[in-house]
């Protein structure tokens, strides 16, 4: 659990410096967009991981040490978005940092709904076709079944 949250952190610490080396010199956001992203990542992974106890032991859940550690990388986390946020505004215009946050959103939510509207049809095709097995099935076996009269009636005359 701490290895993971320590990933998170580390992902939101390589994402700034990245982002401040690259910052002045961005002709655009295009520019910096990895970095943001990279940010927005591990900012998240860092908040699951804080409300993700499953599988760990009482004292892992419950330790003081645990409990610093997430709450300070948490913290630190939200810090490091609020400061990059504050960082791309003044350099690309006030709502640059709200407007990638919304369209990362955006895209996030159309992604959702894009595969769960897959698994949808996936499930209507397979649906479907047990339909048209089991309408194979009971034309076969009515088939079946009348060439067996058939051939009895032809035995017996």
């Amino acid at each position: 659990m701490i290895a993971e949250t320590l990933a998170g952190i580390a992902l939101v610490k390589s994402a700034v410096d990245g982002i401040k080396s690259a910052i002045n010199t961005a002709n655009d956001i295009g520019d910096i967009a990895k970095y943001v992203d990279n940010l927005l990542e591990g900012e998240k992974q860092v908040q699951q991981q804080r409300s993700k106890k499953s599988g760990s032991s009482i004292g892992d859940q419950f330790g003081i040490q645990s409990v610093a550690q997430e709450v300070i990388d948490a913290r630190l986390a939200q810090e490091k978005v609020q400061e990059m946020r504050t960082l791309v505004d003044m350099r690309f215009g006030p709502g640059t940092w709200q407007s990638i946050v919304d369209e990362r959103a955006k895209r996030i939510r159309e992604a959702k709904e894009a595969a769960a509207q897959a698994r949808r049809e996936a499930i209507q095709r397979h649906n479907e076709m047990m339909e048209t097995v089991k309408m194979g099935v009971g034309v076969g076996s009515i088939v079946l079944v009348c060439v067996a009269f058939l051939i009895f009636i032809l035995t017996i005359a």
